[in-house]
């Protein structure tokens, strides 16, 4: 096996020609900015659906409390915006109504939000156990 030739950088190299360029970088095509709108828009359709859904479906499902627990997570002011975009992309899918499975489907309507909500909850880990208290910062 040959060894490739590298390019080493040292410190004086100038990767960039203004370190505010950094923000510039597109994450998914899209600018941090543009991320932030993005985040905003789906957590204001969040705010908007979340009742309804809960109201209409909270006692067919046994998972209501793990719902509330991160609709409670999303709204905490001390969590970063990139750990709350994710809840709340979790959050859209259950109270969309496009799914994998139709929510008519008797038995089996709930199980991809389910499944979709405990993917959710795995990555959070313990992160989230405080928000099952009703009390826990209000």
């Amino acid at each position: 096996m040959k060894e490739k030739d590298f390019d080493i950088i040292t410190p004086d190299d100038e990767i960039f020609e203004n370190l505010g360029d950094l923000g510039a970088f597109r994450t998914g095509g899209k600018t941090e900015r543009e991320v932030g709108e993005d985040y905003s828009e789906r957590s204001g359709y969040v705010e908007e659906n979340f009742w309804s859904k809960v109201e209409r479906v909270g006692k067919k499902i046994s998972f209501a409390k793990d719902i509330m627990a991160l609709y409670k997570y999303m709204k905490d002011p001390f969590i970063s915006w990139h750990r709350k975009a994710i809840v709340v992309m979790g959050l859209v899918y259950f109270i969309s109504p496009i799914d994998t499975i139709p929510d008519i489907a008797p038995f089996i309507g709930y199980l991809d939000d389910l499944g979709v909500i405990t993917a959710v909850i795995k990555f959070l880990g313990s992160e989230l156990i405080p928000y099952y208290d009703a009390k826990y910062r209000k």
